[in-house]
């Protein structure tokens, strides 16, 4: 059998996986046929892009639920993720000099493989770089550098300092760098604590536990054919896109070019891991034997769940819906409880959070005891489940609406995260908006649906953002009213970099931009809003509205059913993903079928700002 890098990366999260692929002892010495190998290389990818695209989307600090992701949206994108491929390839040679093997097409690719144990283990390298004798391994991933560059620290009330230096484009650590004085910026016991975090495999050492495993397999090749003294010249990097790169706008035929920026910014940075991956080789030879006894074994049996389901997330493991995880209810499980990564104290005063509640039996929401509870909130949600209550504070909701101010503007962005900028002023994964929808409220519950609504939506994918500020300052007055969304932070954060993109239109944009308010600060809360209308502390913090249909979240997929009987059902266009999708593909349908989705991305827009208009009468209603 050939064992891939990504096989190897699943077949080791635990004992159960291999057995569940279902691998026999007799094909352990059978090859990997190309298609194969381009298959699991395609999803591996679509996992990567999915990983930063809801990276960028969680503004509100609500988890997204990454197991309901339609894969079509990935697909669309992967046009874009070749132009991070090539382009990586580009500036590789323009950083590090030389010529590098590069190419969309994986068996184009430079491979390696090596045999041990009647297992043959094989992998591509997405750069292979050579500069005079020194060999440069480069992995690509469309990811961005941001969740590295945020390891930083300082001293107390001081400027904190990222643990990484860039040179010449290359992000090395401070550590690594002869003579670099890092207590000048920290103490060095808090610039060595964020080493580890690198190390691990499910969170912020992902990506580079990939490149590790890469590492594995090239020097086993090398060590096979003992010629292992050309390692000396090896040097391994991840590439990703740097979040400070800012697109100045240059095309040819039509075409975006990545020139480096005025601040001397390429849209690909790299990251030297060369020692950080030299340390990882001991765990991932331990890794390997693992795999070897897992293969060997085949136990299908039961395993703990942990860190390594990555549950919810777009790399989770593909048997834990169906299998592992299958016994966690949809709806109102123990996994419920709001903010529940901070677990709750047994009687022992430990903590158990997250799937070891699950692994502990605390399956069903009602499955902890009683004594656990103690937070009011999750006290009432746990009264709400076992009664069949609603939890309404009438009070609050009423002196939150109160806060309003008319026009209200209820207002929403489609937006495409694309992994590279495609407009003047972009930046990788920004969420560029193609399509709003506004629905005017003059008066408390004054809406009509369709004398009431704006919609924009680009025709093409041509940069029609100007058009779209103008649409929307001829309707909406930046002296007054109300701009209202649900997670009215990610409206803002649009208005706002619309704002710096376009500064002949600043003013009246940040103008909008500070009249923001949240429904959600009416269902759910905004604790300084609620002190400063003179709540105390703990009912300031405390949700309004608690119904158990919304089962630990106020996302507006739980909320609109229990407001409203609107449905998203009967609409060709049903949510954001699938608005991505129609947009992303506006070049590969005919006239016929453009037509269609365009009218549909206007439906199901327009269905979003009314959801907030109906929501807001429904909570007038109740407290009245």
């Amino acid at each position: 059998m050939a064992i891939t890098k990504t096989n190897f990366i699943n077949y080791t999260r635990c004992p159960r996986y291999a057995a569940l692929e279902e691998v026999k002892k007799e094909r352990l010495d059978a090859d990997i046929d190309y298609q194969n190998y381009k298959n699991q290389e395609l999803q591996e990818k679509l996992e990567e892009l999915a990983d930063s695209m809801f990276e960028i989307n969680e503004e509100n600090g609500e988890e997204i639920d990454l197991i309901d992701k339609v894969d079509r949206q990935l697909e669309a994108m992967m046009d874009y993720y070749k132009i991070v491929e090539l382009e990586a390839g580009r500036i590789s040679e323009k950083t590090f000099g030389g010529s590098s093997i590069y190419s969309e097409k994986t068996k184009d690719q430079e491979c390696f493989d090596f045999s041990l144990h009647g297992i043959k283990y094989l992998c591509y390298v997405d750069i292979y770089n050579e500069s005079g004798k020194e060999i440069n391994i480069i992995e690509v991933k469309a990811t961005t550098s941001k969740k590295y560059i945020d390891l930083a620290s300082g001293y107390r009330k001081c400027e904190k300092f990222s643990i990484w230096k860039k040179i010449n484009n290359i992000y090395r650590l401070k550590g690594e760098l002869e003579g670099y004085d890092i207590e000048a910026e920290m103490p060095l016991k808090d610039y060595e604590k964020h080493i580890p975090k690198m190390f691990d495999r499910y969170r912020l050492g992902k990506y580079i536990y990939d490149l590790a495993v890469q590492r594995y397999f090239i020097e086993n090749e090398y060590k096979s054919t003992h010629t292992e003294e050309k390692l000396n010249h090896f040097h391994y990097y991840l590439a990703v896109l740097d979040t400070n790169y800012i697109f100045d706008g240059t095309y040819e035929n039509r075409k975006p070019v990545y020139n480096s920026d005025e601040n001397g910014n390429e849209l690909i940075t790299f990251f030297d891991l060369t020692k950080i991956t030299e340390q990882y080789q001991k765990y991932v030879d331990a890794d390997r034997e693992k795999l070897e006894r897992y293969l060997k074994n085949l136990d299908a049996a039961p395993y703990p769940l942990g860190d390594s389901c990555e549950y919810k997330k777009s790399s989770g493991c593909k048997y834990f819906s169906s299998i592992c995880g299958k016994m966690i209810p949809k709806k109102n499980s123990s996994l419920s409880y709001m903010h529940n990564a901070h677990g709750f104290k047994n009687e022992n005063g430990e903590v158990i959070k997250g799937l070891n509640l699950i692994n502990e039996g605390y399956i069903h929401l009602m499955d902890i005891p009683d004594s656990w509870i103690t937070k009011k909130k999750h006290q009432l949600q746990r009264e709400c489940y076992q009664f069949d209550r609603v939890y309404v504070d009438k009070e609050k909701i009423a002196l939150g609406i109160k806060q309003l101010k008319y026009p209200i503007y209820h207002l929403d962005f489609e937006t495409m995260p694309c992994p590279v900028p495609r407009f003047r002023g972009e930046n990788p994964y920004i969420q560029s908006p193609f399509e709003f929808s506004l629905h005017i409220e003059r008066e408390p519950g004054v809406c009509d649906n369709d004398k009431d609504n704006i919609v924009f939506l680009a025709k093409t994918h041509n940069d029609e953002r100007e058009d779209m500020i103008k649409l929307m300052l001829k309707y909406m007055d930046p002296n007054k009213g109300t701009l209202f969304a649900q997670n009215v932070h990610f409206e803002k954060n649009r208005i706002k970099e619309l704002a710096k993109i376009f500064p002949q239109y600043h003013d009246d944009l940040m103008k909008l931009y500070d009249r923001g308010f949240d429904l959600l600060w009416l269902v759910n809360t905004n604790k300084k809003l609620y002190e400063d209308l003179g709540y105390d502390e703990e009912r300031a913090g405390l949700f309004n509205f608690y119904d158990k249909r919304l089962s630990g979240s106020f996302s507006i997929k739980k909320t609109l059913p229990v407001f409203s009987n609107l449905s998203y059902d009967n609409l060709v266009v049903k949510n954001g993903t699938e608005a991505i999708i129609e947009y992303a593909n506006y070049n590969k349908m005919s006239k016929e079928e453009y037509n269609l989705k365009y009218q549909a991305l206007i439906t199901y827009c327009k269905q979003d700002t009314w959801a907030m208009v109906e929501i807001l009468n429904a909570l007038r209603k109740m407290v009245k």
